[in-house]
């Protein structure tokens, strides 16, 4: 009597999240395009937005934070890492991109200013693209690694979570930025099968009031 050969079982499928949390609303009265520059806090409502953030995080297995090192992102993770019983960590690749134009207002109105636009697709007035999408994946992936069938929450700002997002669905880095889907205090979410992103969910737990056009954000 011949055994018949045994059959491997097919491997089990190993789902990880990573939630990109855009920070809350900046107090920010004079429009400045603050980029890196410190000392930009969040308003009363970025503070609600960040609560709503963490609400909409609750109950979720969530075993990793980190922010990116600039004020905003940094205050954005506290009510959710104390919500979800965490010691956030900072990860220094999650910061914001960085612009020659920092510090400025209506700066992209000034023909002074124009020499700093010839490359749309780069761009040329700031952080390549490329580099942005590369370190914020690399950011997702070591997350993902260090809680794998888990989930990790990432605060970050609008450009690098919408050029990772790009990347992930593999599109096109070079965009308009009026058209980012990236609301403040939004959640992007890298669904990763192994080692792959197999979808990116998204959602504003903060409604219409996280798609208001804030200067400098």
């Amino acid at each position: 009597m011949r055994c018949r050969p045994r059959r491997e079982r097919p491997p089990v499928a190993e789902t990880t999240i990573v939630h990109l949390v855009r920070h809350g609303e900046v107090y920010n009265p004079d429009h400045v395009l603050y980029g890196r520059l410190p000392g930009f806090r969040l308003s009363e409502a970025g503070e609600r937005m960040a609560e709503q953030a963490a609400a909409a995080l609750t109950g979720r297995d969530i075993q990793l934070a980190r922010s990116s090192p600039l004020e905003r992102a940094v205050q954005t993770m506290e009510p959710i890492a104390a919500t979800l019983g965490l010691t956030p960590g900072v990860d220094e690749r999650l910061i914001e991109s960085a612009n020659v134009f920092e510090g400025t207002r209506d700066a992209w109105r000034r023909p002074a200013n124009w020499r700093h636009l010839r490359n749309p697709t780069r761009p040329s007035w700031g952080e390549p693209y490329t580099h942005v999408a590369a370190r914020m994946l690399a950011a997702a992936a070591d997350a993902r690694d260090a809680i794998r069938a888990a989930e990790a929450v990432l605060v970050s700002h609008q450009l690098p979570i919408w050029v990772a997002r790009l990347a992930a669905q593999q599109q096109r880095l070079w965009h308009r930025p009026d058209r980012r889907e990236c609301a403040l205090g939004s959640i992007t979410s890298l669904v990763y099968d192994g080692d792959a992103i197999v979808r990116v969910d998204y959602s504003e737990p903060a409604g219409a009031a996280g798609r208001r056009t804030i200067g400098g954000a």
